[in-house]
């Protein structure tokens, strides 16, 4: 076998390394080829202590950073965790998300909510039956970039109360005559809380799912 300074030693720890599933187990082989490198050593060609340190270098680092993923697994696991029990006090509770749907109880008064990019100087809702039909266009004037909410009356284009269901809504905005993106956003009970592949997860009153992260208001 050929000494640690050798080419061939760097190939032996190069082949450690990829056959080792866990620092233990790197460790393990490459104090197994060091011990059989120093009983197969060339006596007129001995172990090179600089490569020998650099190689000892390599499997102390290979070894600490498994320890640090490790570590930050454990910190990813614990954040997560942490986010969802401090989700979890939403439960039951109204949060305003992204959304065109509203309901409206055939009484008082219902509301939804827009999120406009930036300032728009004119702006509409418009809120549709469940069969498509215009039941209200309501002109909300200027409004200043963000999230704002919306009262519904409950009364149609005619002044005459509108029937309990479920109604949708559109919101549009404009500056100086330019389109303004501009986001429909909707009150939703909070059922259910739980960690999803991108983060907390909140499961809605209508069946739907948002990112905690995406709720704009809660009440």
């Amino acid at each position: 076998m050929a000494a640690i300074g050798s080419t061939t030693s760097s190939t032996d720890l190069n082949k450690a390394l990829s056959e080792a599933s866990t620092s233990t187990d790197l460790q393990a082989n490459f104090l197994k080829m060091l011990v059989a490198q120093l009983n197969n050593q060339d006596p007129t060609n001995p172990l090179d202590n600089a490569e020998l340190t650099s190689q000892l270098a390599q499997l102390s680092t290979v070894s600490g950073i498994e320890k640090l993923n490790t570590t930050l697994s454990s910190l990813v696991n614990a954040t997560g965790t942490s986010q969802t029990l401090q989700a979890a006090a939403l439960i039951d509770k109204t949060v305003l998300v992204a959304g065109n749907g509203m309901s409206y109880s055939g009484t008082g008064v219902s509301g939804f909510g827009a999120s406009f990019a930036s300032t728009v100087d004119a702006a509409t809702a418009t809120i549709t039956n469940a069969s498509g039909k215009v039941v209200r266009t309501i002109d909300l004037g200027a409004q200043t970039a963000g999230v704002h909410t919306i009262s519904w009356d409950g009364l149609d284009s005619d002044g005459v109360r509108a029937a309990s269901g479920n109604y949708r809504i559109a919101v549009s905005g404009t500056a100086a005559g330019v389109a303004v993106t501009t986001t429909p956003l909707s009150f939703q009970t909070v059922a259910a809380v739980q960690q999803g592949t991108s983060g907390v997860q909140l499961t809605l009153g209508d069946g739907s799912t948002t990112n905690a992260s995406d709720v704009k208001m809660y009440f």
